[in-house]
C-alpha cells in the first residue's frame, strides 16, 4: 500500500491490488490546549483508544446507511487494524466540511450570539465551511459555492438534502440510548464512474457534540454507551 495523505485524525492508504483506499484511524482528535474541540482545526491531543472507537461508531452508523440506501463510500472495516476499505472520491474544490445543528453551541455562537442564546435549539441548521485551516475553515454560501466552481447549485442541494437525512438517522439513533445530537460534521465527495454524490470520511464522537443528562459525552464513552448490550 502507498501513503497518499496524511490527516490530522486519520492516514490514507492507496490500495495496489484494486482502486480502493484505506483509511487508518489515529489516536490524534482535534483541540486546542489538550481540550477536545470537533470544530477545531488542529491536532490537540492523543487518547488511547479512540480511533478504534471512532471507527466502531463509524462502522455501526455506516452500516446503518447501507441498510437506508443512502449513498456513502464505505465498503468494510477492520476493526482491530483500525481500518476502513473505501471507495475513490474526489472531494469538492480542496474539500468542504458541512455541519448539521441542532443547538446554538460553538462557532455558531461565537458566529451569531448577538441573536441567539446558548444552547438554543436549532432546526437542523446546515452550514457548508470551507477545508481552511490557515483560514479558520470559514463558512460559504451557495452562491460563492457556484461561482467559485466549487459545486453546482443541484449539486448544493443534494448535498444539503443529505446532511439533513443523515444527520436526523444519527438524531435518531443516539436519542434510542437517552443521547442528544447538538451538532455533527459530515464529508461529502463524489463516487464512482458516474460521480454521484456519497458520505465520506466517517460518523464518530471526533465529529459531534453529543450529551446524556446535560453532560457533554467524550468520544470513547459515546463509543461505549452507543455500542454496549
Amino acid at each position: 500500500m502507498k501513503l497518499v495523505y496524511k490527516g490530522k485524525t486519520k492516514d490514507v492508504y492507496a490500495i495496489e491490488e484494486d482502486e480502493n483506499y484505506l483509511l487508518k484511524f489515529k489516536d490524534d482528535v482535534t483541540g486546542e490546549n489538550g481540550v477536545f474541540d470537533p470544530g477545531a482545526n488542529t491536532v490537540g491531543l492523543t487518547i488511547e483508544g479512540v480511533g478504534k472507537a471512532g471507527l466502531r461508531l463509524t462502522t455501526f452508523f455506516f452500516e446503518i446507511l447501507k441498510e437506508k440506501g443512502v449513498p456513502t463510500h464505505y465498503i468494510d472495516a477492520n476493526i482491530e487494524e483500525a481500518t476502513m476499505t473505501v471507495k475513490p472520491a474526489s472531494v469538492f474544490g480542496k474539500g468542504l466540511e458541512i455541519i448539521c445543528r441542532y443547538k446554538a453551541v460553538g462557532s455558531f455562537m461565537r458566529r451569531y450570539g448577538m441573536y441567539a442564546e446558548e444552547g438554543q435549539p436549532l432546526d437542523a441548521f446546515v452550514e457548508f465551511t470551507l477545508k481552511d485551516d490557515s483560514r479558520q475553515d470559514p463558512p460559504i454560501t451557495e452562491d460563492a459555492l457556484v461561482m467559485l466552481g466549487i459545486m453546482s447549485s443541484e449539486e448544493y442541494k443534494v448535498v444539503k438534502n443529505l446532511t439533513k437525512e443523515i444527520g436526523g438517522i444519527v438524531k435518531e439513533e443516539l436519542a434510542k440510548k437517552g443521547i442528544e445530537l447538538y451538532d455533527i460534521k459530515f464529508e461529502f465527495g463524489r463516487v464512482g464512474k458516474d460521480k454521484h454524490i456519497a458520505l465520506i470520511d466517517e460518523i464518530s464522537g471526533g465529529n459531534m457534540r453529543a450529551y446524556k443528562d446535560g453532560n457533554y459525552l467524550e468520544p470513547l464513552l459515546l463509543e461505549k454507551l452507543m455500542l454496549e448490550d
